[in-house]
């Protein structure tokens, strides 16, 4: 241990007692206290975040640890040192201690450079792995059990202490007799003799490995919650850009490219969901076909993140595709059916589909698992009897109903997909939007009727994404 004369300054007088005493006993009540909020936090989940804050709590209370096993070193005063190789045989054998206890983790050593005796703690023997019964490594010996990549940084500490009078502070690591690696971070001063000269040179030894350990997991998983979320916002951001450039525009009415005075005033909006930052698979649909007819159609391809906005895109364009070709509702969601039931990843989905005949203003529409389109007319709201229609993708092979109804002009066509009405669901969901009657019917067109909306249900605190589409007779 070190003399009272070191290289810098005199040893320093030791707190009371008491005063260390109550450190211990605050350093134990938020160990307690750490460790009770962690058993409380543990979530079942193995998601980067969750790896990333049980290893912040784990080197928290690493450190408290270390923090208790030094305060109760600083009461207790330094153990007593090893005597000569034969007075130290009958210490107990190193192997029992326990790896977390204080006894396994912190020892000292003083080399004498005048008499080149060596005194080491029992403790510094354990840390080693050693047989206290041998002799006590020298400076020039202690280099043999570091790992070779680390013997340059513990000479050139060695040397700044001797030579410069540098205190060491450092760490290095050791290969101990049973092959287990340890990293010790090493403190220590050059003792001046009495012309001045450097007569010996102290250490304390600190086993650090389980810390290193678990500051590489923090710094690890760390890195890990920052890729996740890295990729979270780009995939949220290519989502975001797919949705874009598929869906038709939906600031302001939706305006088909018809050269005809429009049969239908059309607008559409997608309210996304508040509480996560991935993007559904909804999706809205207007467009005029070859025949003059037009389409609609909304739909939710169950999920979320980019290989559902990726699957969004594909059943959207396979719609318009067929739709073009003059494939009937259901018939076309027959073929969505297979398309889904085809792909390599399983996926779920609901649609409606529907075809608007300006002249005879028939809409002849199909389903599959989804909310029934609503129709409003004089200030009164309905939903339209559903075809027969099993979600997309549930069965091989499905058949999809149709129906026609007979619009009149005026009328108010609502096509939406689950969700919207946050908080609800079902008839209750339902039964919201039909109550929307009496301010639809004050609207003075589909975009105001879309506006009413996004008033009504478009307020934060939406779980789920959305998309609306009105559509209302003009002709």
């Amino acid at each position: 241990m070190p003399s009272p004369v070191s290289a810098d300054r005199s040893a320093a007088q030791p707190p009371g007692s008491g005063s260390v005493e109550a450190l211990i006993t605050q350093a134990r009540r938020l160990k307690g206290d750490v460790d009770a909020v962690r058993r409380d936090t543990r979530s079942a989940r193995s998601q980067p975040e969750d790896r990333w804050q049980r290893a912040l709590y784990d080197l928290a209370l690493h450190q408290l640890d270390d923090l208790d096993a030094h305060l109760a070193q600083l009461r207790d005063g330094p153990a007593p040192t090893t005597g000569p190789p034969a007075a130290s045989a009958a210490l107990p054998a190193p192997v029992c201690a326990p790896r977390g206890s204080l006894l396994a983790r912190v020892g000292s050593a003083e080399w004498n450079l005048l008499t080149d005796e060596v005194t080491w703690s029992a403790e510094l023997y354990r840390i080693l792995g050693r047989d206290p019964a041998d002799p006590a490594l020298s400076l020039d010996e202690l280099p043999s059990v570091v790992v070779e990549e680390d013997r340059p940084k513990l000479t050139a500490m060695v040397t700044d202490c001797l030579v410069d009078g540098r205190p060491i502070d450092g760490e290095f690591r050791v290969l101990r007799p049973d092959a287990d690696v340890r990293t010790l971070h090493m403190m220590g001063e050059p003792v001046l003799g009495a012309d001045g000269g450097t007569a010996s040179m102290w250490a304390v030894l600190r086993d650090v490995s389980e810390l290193r350990r678990t500051q590489r997991t923090v710094h690890e998983t760390g890195d890990s919650l920052r890729r996740h979320r890295r990729r979270e916002q780009t995939e949220h951001r290519i989502a975001a850009e797919l949705h874009e450039a598929v869906l038709p525009p939906w600031r302001g009415s939706l305006r088909l490219p018809q050269r005809r005075p429009p049969a239908l005033d059309l607008a559409a909006h997608r309210l996304p969901a508040s509480a996560s930052t991935l993007i559904g698979g909804d999706w809205y649909d207007a467009l005029e076909l070859s025949d003059g007819q037009t389409l609609l159609s909304v739909g939710d391809l169950t999920g979320q993140g980019l290989a559902v906005a990726s699957g969004m895109a594909m059943l959207l364009g396979a719609v318009r595709g067929m739709a073009m070709a003059g494939t009937q509702p259901g018939q076309l969601l027959s073929m969505l059916n297979q398309l889904l039931d085809a792909t390599v990843q399983p996926a779920l989905g609901s649609a409606v589909c529907c075809r608007y005949r300006p002249e005879t203003r028939s809409l002849l529409w199909a389903q599959a698992g989804h909310p029934a389109p609503l129709l409003y007319r004089d200030g009164t709201g309905s939903r339209l009897t559903a075809p027969d229609g099993v979600l997309l993708g549930a069965t091989s092979g499905a058949a999809y109903g149709q129906a026609e109804v007979t619009l009149e002009p005026g009328d108010l066509l609502l096509l939406h997909t689950d969700g919207l009405a946050s908080g609800h669901s079902g008839a209750a969901a339902v039964d919201h939007l039909l109550d929307l009657a009496p301010r639809f019917g004050a609207a003075l067109g589909a975009r105001d009727c879309v506006r009413v909306i996004v008033e009504e249900f478009g307020t934060a605190g939406r779980e789920d994404d959305a998309c609306v589409l009105v559509a209302k007779v003009t002709s």
